[in-house]
């Protein structure tokens, strides 16, 4: 048994930086694939962790990114949004990961990613979830791309729910060499009665 007093209480705290350290690791790898801004209680409950230390590792991680601890400003953010919390480029840096994103992708949209826009451009402003319902299947990849070729943009976040709803953009009406989308051709003829597969699908 030691007599030095500071051995006790390192062992007494090392392990409160740890646990604080693994709820921020395993917050950032939910962080980096959420597609729509999360709460704290959804965090806490994906992480499998109370709020408060949720809420304070999120404050850690957003004073990290910030640089304002001992590294530097990071390229992304973690932002609050409509009660939730988010991953985000840093507005400095959108002119240059939309160049870049633009310079890989191809110059021709995939049929999914058609599809998918056409539901967008009749239907918003919707949400994703409204559009993977209405396709039936996942297309958070396809929105991605959608929003790198500036063919759409995230219109507003809903206050209730935090689901990011999307319209089009202007580069797409002059893709389309339209003035509106009011000059859109009317969907309903080609659908089997009428409004089937898209608004009986989006009011779910």
């Amino acid at each position: 048994m030691t007599d030095d007093p500071q051995v006790g209480t390192e062992t007494m705290n090392d392990p409160v930086p740890a646990v604080m350290s693994d709820v921020q690791s395993r917050l950032e790898a939910i962080l980096l694939i959420v597609e729509e801004p999360q709460s704290l209680v959804a965090l806490a409950a994906a992480v499998s962790a109370p709020v408060p230390a949720v809420r304070q590792a999120i404050e850690t991680l957003v004073a990290d990114y910030d640089g304002l601890r001992s590294g530097p400003r990071r390229g992304f953010e973690l932002r609050e949004v409509g009660g939730g919390w988010r991953l985000y480029v840093r507005a400095d840096h959108d002119d240059l990961v939309t160049e870049f994103v633009n310079s890989q992708a191809p110059s021709r949209l995939s049929q999914a990613a058609l599809e998918t826009l056409a539901v967008i451009a009749y239907k918003q402003p919707v949400t994703r979830g409204q559009v993977a319902s209405i396709r039936a299947v996942n297309v958070d990849s396809v929105v991605r791309t959608l929003l790198a070729r500036g063919l759409i943009t995230e219109l507003f976040t809903d206050s209730e729910t935090g689901a990011i709803n999307y319209g089009t953009t202007d580069a797409l009406l002059v893709n389309l060499g339209i003035n509106s989308l009011d000059e859109l051709p009317h969907i309903s003829p080609l659908l089997d009665d009428g409004a089937d597969g898209f608004d009986s699908e989006a009011t779910r």
